[in-house]
């Protein structure tokens, strides 16, 4: 076989090779594209720049301490077993700005938290996740009746457990770990 063709069948095997990876990729917003999708959200709730910039800080800080969060809305993570909202500085009431019309609901199934920052917390996964609200809060256990949540201090021992469906209220600054079910 010449060089010229083996060349040619090398380039062509490249390129069915690549081609469905580059087209894969170019299909798939980058982080910058996410971002501007975020700050277009945080526009339209009426955040001014310096609102919009805390926004992020504050959203940037729960990554920083759950490297498995990942950024779904200007103010919604997906976490581990739920999803965590951001309180946004100067409102009063927490929502996802990527649908700020819709007040949070806690579903059917779910544990809800709101912290003392306003941060709102909706567990959905049975599992055994760390804890990082603060302050005093309400929490509303959602999940199928009997269903027990448990909260932990920081070296694993139960704090304190609440049984479906109830609400309350409760101190989260001692609270490390939550299993919701």
């Amino acid at each position: 076989m010449s060089a010229r063709k083996t060349l040619a069948i090398m380039t062509a095997t490249a390129a069915l090779i690549a081609g469905p990876v580059l087209s894969a990729h170019a299909s798939t917003a980058t982080p910058t594209d996410q971002q501007t999708v975020y700050a277009g959200q945080a526009r339209a709730a009426g955040l001014s720049g310096r609102q919009a910039r805390e926004l992020q800080r504050r959203v940037e800080a729960v990554t920083a301490r759950d490297p498995q969060a990942r950024q779904v809305s200007a103010n919604t993570l997906a976490t581990a077993g739920g999803t965590v909202t951001v309180a946004v500085p100067g409102r009063a009431e927490t929502r996802d700005l990527a649908s700020p019309d819709t007040a949070l609901a806690c579903n059917n199934g779910h544990l809800c938290i709101v912290d003392g920052r306003g941060y709102s917390y909706d567990y959905y996964q049975c599992g055994y996740y760390s804890f990082d609200g603060v302050g005093n809060g309400t929490f509303n256990n959602n999940q199928t009746s009997g269903t027990r949540a448990r909260f932990y201090n920081s070296d694993g021992s139960e704090r304190w457990s609440n049984v479906a469906k109830s609400t309350g209220t409760a101190s989260w600054t001692p609270v490390y770990h939550i299993r919701p079910c």
